[in-house]
């Protein structure tokens, strides 16, 4: 069998869906390189998937309360840092329960741990330094905020085996990786509320939305291997899926800034607010037009786009909080 020439080579340990001349393979120190792969330090999409819901919390949080404080300005730099150790974290902890599924897929073979660069031994040790390093940034919170973070836990560890006993593994990921708007307004706010919950909401509509897409990359395989996903489950309509989660995470962001900022009493606020809903929900349905499900590349393009469809709502939101 002749080697596919986008495939990386074993001996380079470039994983292969990972962004080409990442800083990674590039830059870090050989003797680390295989760990910050197993972190997805050179795929950097899905630490900005978990720090945006952060992001919306803290700045609508500030906008139903008054406004920025100075110490928004910590939380916001330690959430940036929190998602990436924790997104380390949680994609070591999915690497080593998926440790032979990956070996049976094509697209992750080449990760880490199947590939044999690192141990499962080596993978424990570097996922518990990553949460260690997490908690204590945790721990400079409020006390609501740091019984969140610690609630969280057992989404992350239950994710990895989801999609084996559910079509919804999907709904899980979205569960976990959302947990940030709930924590980040509490560690504003010092407690939650009816808004913080839509807006909580309104991320996992998200995340059904573009995990569907790139689960859709593996559905050949996983289908060999009896890996479940929405993908998968929704099939042939998964467009008609899509576009009902696109207008979920419109309308419940919409209703978590209504109720945050209503009784404000400052209808420029407001509107700019909505924005954030509006704006966002354009975005994906401009991915949606482009979008070609059964081509990998364009699955993983478009799901790495929802980067930009977060930071939309977060500027939006960011601007109200300063009305």
């Amino acid at each position: 069998m002749t080697q596919d020439p986008q495939m990386p080579q074993p001996a380079s340990g470039t994983v292969a869906d990972a962004v080409r001349g990442n800083w990674v393979d590039r830059h870090a120190p050989p003797a680390l390189r295989p760990y910050l792969r197993l972190s997805r330090a050179d795929r950097p999409i899905g630490t900005w998937l978990l720090f945006l819901p952060c992001l919306w919390g803290i700045t609508l949080a500030a906008a139903a309360g008054g406004g920025y404080r100075a110490w928004d300005l910590w939380l916001a730099l330690s959430c940036g840092i929190g998602a990436f150790l924790m997104r380390g974290a949680g994609c070591t902890w999915n690497d080593i329960t998926d440790r032979k599924i990956d070996a049976a897929v094509a697209r992750t073979r080449s990760r880490p741990l199947p590939s044999g660069q690192v141990t499962v031994k080596g993978a424990l040790v570097w996922m518990a330094l990553q949460a260690l390093i997490a908690a204590l940034i945790l721990f400079s919170y409020n006390s609501t905020a740091i019984a969140l973070g610690i609630g969280s836990l057992a989404l992350v560890a239950i994710y990895p085996f989801a999609k084996r006993f559910t079509w919804w593994p999907q709904m899980f990921l979205g569960l976990a990786f959302n947990w940030g708007a709930l924590l980040a307004w509490a560690a504003h706010a010092g407690q939650i509320s009816p808004a913080t919950v839509a807006l909580y909401a309104s991320g996992i509509a998200w995340t059904l939305f573009y995990d569907t897409i790139y689960a859709h990359q593996d559905k050949e395989d996983d289908a060999l291997i009896g890996v479940k996903s929405t993908a998968r489950l929704f099939a042939e309509n998964s467009r008609w899926w899509l576009r009902l989660f696109l207008m979920l995470t419109v309308a419940l962001m919409g209703l978590a800034v209504v109720l945050a900022l209503v009784p404000q009493k400052n209808p420029l606020q407001l509107v700019v607010g909505l924005a954030a809903a509006w704006g966002m929900g354009l975005h994906m349905a401009r991915q949606m037009a482009r979008l070609d499900l059964d081509s990998p590349d364009s699955c993983m393009l478009t799901f790495r786009s929802n980067r930009d469809a977060g930071l939309i709502a977060g500027l939006f939101l960011a601007a109200a909080a300063l009305l």
